[in-house]
């Protein structure tokens, strides 16, 4: 049937951000200008990578990094929010979720310097407080302040944050129906044109190659995963993941694969991702249906992978291939 001018049309926008790409997916009526609609995506993105990337020096998360201990320093309303949805999810997780351990992070190689075997030691050797017990958030003054020496990195939660600030940004030109995206990490709202929800990939743990394990419909929902397969280095042999155990000030060396997270918010669906990997199927699962949380664990063994759902929405997913 040919289209006709009262038809939606569709567009499909994407710009670069914090190293990848965002992407957002939507139809509008055939009057819709995506000019400005791509302009204010691009400036939403900029706004959280200029406040909370680290690979910024002059980023907000960087000088309130510099800034001494006991001293309240101003932060945007957005960093603000992050930090303090990252210490709930850090306390909740018992610390496996954890923004302060950006010191490990640069150690090991995955922040702007190469890896330094004395910053690892220095890291690793650290008796350092959580997060959640070190850093203080005024969100209504949009203050924070420290109690003790932390290193905050927000590289867990910030990809889901600028997610989320996608889905304001459409939404403020009135679109309601949309899937919105940073390197994979996603957030549908409403239905497709058809009226079905939107499709969303998991992708499987293969660094050679992007396939999809399975499948999921999303309607008003955010998923994430984190996972050992696209960023990691390799120590006498093992291939280390980029995740951080808080607890060791080093990378995971016992860790699934990947854990996929369906929540609320993309951040919140970002930050759970990466503590469920470092508690593990067994202890992560467990929290994960304490608290409600859709998960998939997928786990290398001899035979192949083993998968993990917490969740109906994980067990009703349809197996790619």
């Amino acid at each position: 049937m040919p289209k006709t001018s009262t038809d939606p049309i569709r567009h499909a926008l994407n710009g670069p951000t914090m190293g990848t790409r965002w992407s957002a997916l939507f139809h509008a009526d055939a009057g819709l200008d995506p000019a400005p609609v791509q302009a204010a995506l691009q400036a939403a993105v900029a706004e959280v990578d200029a406040a909370m990337s680290t690979w910024k020096p002059d980023s907000d998360l960087m000088q309130l990094n510099r800034a001494p201990e006991g001293v309240w320093m101003a932060v945007p309303a957005g960093l603000a929010e992050v930090l303090d949805l990252g210490l709930r999810i850090g306390t909740a997780s018992g610390g496996a979720f954890d923004i302060g351990r950006g010191d490990a992070v640069r150690a090991w190689g995955f922040g702007p310097e190469p890896a330094n075997v004395g910053a690892i030691r220095a890291a690793m050797a650290a008796a350092c407080r959580p997060a959640h017990e070190a850093l203080e958030i005024d969100r209504a003054a949009g203050l924070a302040r420290k109690h003790a020496p932390i290193t905050l990195d927000l590289n867990g939660i910030a990809k889901g944050y600028g997610v989320d600030r996608l889905v304001g940004t459409l939404r403020g030109f009135g679109i309601t129906a949309f899937l919105v995206g940073i390197n994979g990490e996603m957030r549908a709202s409403g239905l497709r044109p058809d009226g079905v929800p939107w499709t969303v990939a998991v992708e499987a743990p293969d660094a050679e190659r992007r396939a999809p394990h399975s499948i999921l419909t999303l309607k008003n929902a955010a998923v994430a995963t984190s996972g050992d397969y696209r960023h990691g280095i390799t120590v006498q042999g093992q291939r280390l993941s980029h995740t951080m155990d808080p607890a060791t000030g080093a990378p995971l060396r016992s860790s699934p694969a990947s854990v996929t997270v369906v929540a609320r918010t993309c951040a919140e669906a970002d930050a759970w991702a990466t503590a469920l990997m470092v508690l593990g199927p067994q202890a992560g699962g467990e929290l994960a249906l304490s608290l409600g949380l859709d998960a998939l664990f997928l786990m290398r063994e001899a035979g192949g992978i083993r998968t993990h759902a917490v969740g109906t929405l994980f067990r009703n997913a349809q197996v790619a291939g």
